[in-house]
């Protein structure tokens, strides 16, 4: 325990205050006793029994998901009721950000992609309740009111698949409870005096007398937004030394409402035999406002095309609906089997319309018009055995299969006549793409001390798309061993380690693989206007039907020491070397929609990469370690990363989106005089370059943010949280640096963010 005691102190005399310390004589006074006396069958005074038991719930609302986290033979942390409650946040990603080694994308506050151990889209795996989303789906349109918990496993398992080179989070929504709730929550949050009201409602209660029960959960939501956004591109001849810029200006308004709809329920049809369906729906409706002023040094002189001053509009609308099934069925004692199945729908519409202007008199030079239409489906079947041997053997074997499928079609405008009349390709798309898997794994312990996972788990995925001027396609197959142990150091341990030896992929995802490509604004022009050049930063986008999946070796290293008191205290480590590295490289190529070279921007698999990183986390009450002072809970983390990606030249030839490190500090405590609760957190993840390319270096500005809460408790059924997001906000910018053999190109866009303060009633009917 003494090695505990030292990793924790630092983080513990950050929130030791000189208050604090007047009142521990009078605060433990009034202590309850220790949980090893408390626990003593003795007959109670009368002004024990409270006590006794409002320490007895704090201590197990802790420990259960701790002890699932311990009880695991493959590493997973888990995330409670509790826990996404306690800030208020907005997203299911402010939430998933105060954990180690994750990180979000996208500005300060706002939430953002999601990212296991700092590395970039599609190396960490989203399911919720088990199960891939339909293309476009985002954890952001997830509220928290309807989540249940978050499981966060760092390695890859069998069972849930090993698309998951950093990791793979799945959110299980509200659970089916024979026990009634009836909560509703009112909310008022505002950012830069945009207002963002919501309102959510969860209801649960017994189906019938059989044990049936059912959870539905309902969130209306409207969020407005108002941003700045300051973008400079420089452009240096390196044979001439003339240099050229264009700075934008722009200020955009939006506006998203949302309907968010999940339930649950469960029938018992027989001794060990339930039946689960489960509804899950989205629809918003979007709409932005953008202006902006543009302003070049110096103004073209040869007659390129180009525009000062410019206005656009957008609308869209989205729906999404999954409808999941699970029955479950106990054979015997030692047998059960899990069959699952799923049918997904999901729809896109969008228009826009961009109207740009030159001069004082505002003169239009071009409108143009899109319409984007997009309609998937999906499908997915799952079949799971599991056996219990008398040998503490517990075997699983399954099948999965799952399919999607999209129709895209796209118009396209520009001063009435077609954008796309000179082009070789059509407008509209078709793809798909199927997968299936099967896998068996087996989990035993040797002992009271040691227990192991091994699981082999095979998958196939085969892509197809298809336009009027061509069809492609794209198969893989791979095969991931996976093994997982685990050690105490004695029965009675608090103490273990873990150690993991894994393989993993990263697939191709859909929008690399289609071969349709996107053509820069400027191409083609407007009529009788000549066309501006093509340059790497206005580069066209294309796929790549040939690209191979990211194979990656992992090996996780993992010390726990678990506290009296709830908490825990943690080092992790961990390795992946990866193959066939996908990344997307900009390059002259010859074209089929131009008679001369255009830069293109095309994903392609370049070699090899490394990464590794040291995740440090403490989780504790204060008093764990001075017995004196406050029960503040107190969640800390710190972690560090480093890659480098073989061929590309150093020092900053990092996996991309990959930062140095991140870290996290939080406390919370609930006083005893008042009915309050408060707490305060700091996320931070320092700026960030790499070098994507040979000719291309992006970088992004450090992110530092600070959140608070406090909860007034007016009576058991009603509740007042105060929360304010992002205080203290940093302006946040990114940027790239693309070298030529001819010109260098220099890019940064900036602007402004802004604290988030949120009011919410909760009441339990």
């Amino acid at each position: 325990m003494f090695s505990s005691k030292i990793l924790a102190t630092p983080l513990a005399v950050l929130l030791l205050t000189s208050a604090a310390q007047a009142q521990t004589k009078t605060e433990a006074s009034v202590e309850p006793a220790p949980a090893a006396s408390a626990a003593k069958p003795s007959t109670p005074t009368k002004a024990e029994p409270k006590a006794a038991q409002l320490e007895r719930v704090e201590v197990s609302g802790n420990a259960s998901d701790d002890a699932a986290r311990r009880a695991s033979s493959a590493s997973k942390i888990i995330i409670g009721r509790d826990e996404i409650e306690r800030f208020g946040d907005a997203t299911v990603g402010e939430v998933l950000k105060r954990l180690p080694g994750v990180t979000t994308g996208g500005r300060p506050g706002r939430g953002g992609d999601i990212r296991m151990r700092g590395m970039g889209n599609g190396y960490t795996q989203i399911l919720v309740n088990g199960e891939r989303m339909s293309p476009g789906f985002s954890l952001d349109q997830l509220p928290p009111e309807q989540v249940e918990r978050i499981e966060v496993m760092r390695a890859p398992t069998a069972e849930y698949g090993a698309r998951a080179v950093a990791g793979t989070i799945n959110v299980v929504l509200r659970e089916a409870l024979a026990k009634r709730l009836n909560d509703l929550r009112l909310g008022l949050a505002s950012e830069r005096g945009q207002l963002r009201p919501n309102a959510g409602w969860t209801r649960s209660d017994k189906l019938d007398e059989h044990g049936g029960a059912y959870n539905l959960s309902v969130n209306l939501q409207q969020a407005d937004t108002l941003d700045d956004l300051n973008t400079v591109n420089l452009t240096r001849d390196l044979h001439s030394q003339e240099v050229s810029s264009l700075q934008t200006q722009a200020q955009t308004k939006a506006q998203r409402q949302a309907v968010n709809l999940s339930a649950r329920l469960q029938w018992r049809l027989g001794e060990g035999e339930t039946f689960n369906l489960q509804p899950f729906a989205i629809a918003s409706r979007n709409s932005s406002d953008n202006n902006s002023q543009l302003t070049h040094q110096p103004l073209p002189t040869d007659g390129s095309y180009y525009y000062d001053h410019s206005q656009s509009h957008g609308d869209s609308r989205n729906e999404m609906l999954r409808l999941n099934t699970q029955w479950q069925k106990q054979l015997d004692e030692s047998s059960k089997i899990d069959l699952r199945a799923g049918l997904g729908a999901a729809q896109a519409n969008g228009s826009s319309t961009l109207r740009q202007y030159l001069g004082d008199a505002h003169k239009q030079v071009r409108e143009q018009v899109d319409h984007n239409d997009s309609r998937d489906r999906s499908w997915s079947l799952n079949g799971k055995y599991s056996h219990q041997l008398e040998n503490e053997h517990s075997l699983v074997g399954g099948l999965e299969g799952e399919g999607t499928q999209r129709e895209q079609t796209k118009t396209c405008l520009q001063d009435g006549l077609s954008c796309r009349s000179q082009l070789e390709f059509g407008d509209e798309l078709l793809a798909s793409t199927q997968r299936i898997a099967a896998y068996a794994q087996d989990e035993w312990s040797v002992g009271k001390q040691w227990s192991f996972y091994v699981g082999l788990r095979g998958e196939t995925i085969a892509t197809k798309s298809s336009s009027i001027a061509y069809a492609v396609s794209n198969r893989s197959s791979v095969w991931t061993p996976l093994l997982h142990g685990v050690w105490k150091f004695d029965e009675k341990s608090r103490d273990q380690l873990r150690a993991s030896l894994t393989r993993s992929y990263r697939s191709p995802n859909l929008q690399d693989l289609i071969a349709q490509p996107a053509i820069n604004s400027q191409y083609p022009c407007p009529a009788n206007q000549p066309c501006g050049p093509n340059t790497v930063d206005h580069a066209d986008r294309s796929g790549n039907p040939n690209l191979k999946p990211e194979l990656a070796t992992g090996i996780d290293v993992a010390y726990e020491n678990y506290l009296s008191k709830g908490g825990i205290l943690s080092a992790s480590a961990f390795v992946r070397r990866i193959n066939d590295l996908m990344r997307n490289v900009t390059s002259l190529q010859n074209v089929a929609w131009a008679d001369v070279p255009r830069w293109v921007s095309q994903p392609m698999n370049i070699g090899r990469a490394t990464t590794y990183g040291l995740e440090l986390e403490a989780k504790f009450r204060l008093d764990e370690f001075f017995s004196e002072a406050w029960p503040v809970q107190v969640r800390s983390n710190l972690s560090l990363f480093r890659s480098s990606v073989d061929g590309i030249p150093g020092p900053n030839n990092k996996l991309d989106q990959q930062p140095k490190a991140t870290a996290n500090l939080g406390a919370d405590y609930r006083l005893r005089s008042l009915p309050l609760s408060m707490g305060a957190s700091i996320n931070w993840t320092p700026a960030n370059t790499v070098q994507q390319t040979l000719i291309t270096e992006a970088s992004t500005s450090r992110k530092l943010v600070a959140d608070a809460f406090a909860l007034w408790t007016v009576n058991q059924q009603t509740s007042l949280r105060l929360s304010a997001s992002n205080l203290a906000p940093l302006d946040y910018s990114n940027g790239s640096v693309t070298l030529t053999p001819d010109s260098q190109v220099t890019s940064k866009s900036s602007g402004a963010s802004y604290t988030q303060w949120a009011l919410r009633l909760e009441i339990k009917i």
